[in-house]
């Protein structure tokens, strides 16, 4: 089921990223939340001048006609789009690139030693990992393995 899951993602991604780029801004994440006939997808767009609500709204129009015609999600679903927000999801690898020195947390699929959480500093990427500091010590962990990771706003 989960696999299922990951899979839609991936498809309605490819569907819907070149709709959103071609309105000149970046799909950060793509999220399909909740069950059957309650389903929710969620849009985190991002622009270099940042995200409005008439940026949300300009993307909804377009995205909205592109999933009437094309039909790719069962039941009924609502669409949301926002911007990725000060804790903002760190899901390409550019996203690690651009925010190294920052401080983040992740989550991994499977645990380490029992641990699953961590938060630390990005240091750097590199085509199969991350490194950061966590509690003064350096860790590298592959991007394959990391379930979520996030900014951590400043305070």
């Amino acid at each position: 089921m989960l696999e299922d899951l990951k899979a839609l993602q991936r498809d309605l991604t490819a569907l819907i990223e070149p709709v959103v780029e071609s309105l000149g801004y970046e799909l950060v994440w793509l999220q399909l939340a909740g069950g059957d006939g309650e389903q929710i997808l969620r849009l985190y767009i991002d622009h270099a001048d940042g995200i409005g609500l008439g940026d949300c709204e300009r993307v909804s129009r377009e995205v909205s006609a592109l999933m009437d015609v094309e039909d790719p999600i069962s039941g009924h679903y609502t669409l949301e789009v926002s911007s990725p927000g000060l804790d903002r999801p760190l899901v390409k690898p550019q996203h690690f690139d651009a925010f190294v020195g920052w401080e983040i947390k992740l989550r991994l699929v499977d645990s380490i030693e029992g641990r699953k959480r961590f938060r630390g500093q990005l240091m750097a990427r590199d085509d199969e990992t991350i490194e950061m500091t966590v509690d003064g010590e350096l860790h590298r962990f592959a991007l394959r393995d990391i379930d979520t990771a996030r900014l951590v706003p400043e305070e």
